[in-house]
């Protein structure tokens, strides 16, 4: 897999769950509550490894320092 695709990847997932949910709590669609809360906690699953992948990438590439 090629490091564009690796870097968006998780970055598509986690947007595309963030807009699942909102447009839930907006009414555009509804869903059983067993949905409903499943896509809530992917969405906060694909977020946080959205944010994990970035940052080994660009520890990977030196654009940023180890915190440790």
């Amino acid at each position: 897999m090629s490091r564009k695709l690796r870097l968006c990847s998780p970055i598509v997932t986690a947007i595309l769950f963030v807009i699942f949910v909102f447009m839930n709590y907006l009414g555009y669609w509804t869903a059983d509550r067993f949905i409903q809360i499943l896509f809530f906690f992917i969405m906060i699953v694909s977020v946080f490894n959205a944010g994990i992948k970035t940052e080994a990438i660009l520890k990977s590439r030196g654009k940023i320092e180890s915190s440790r």
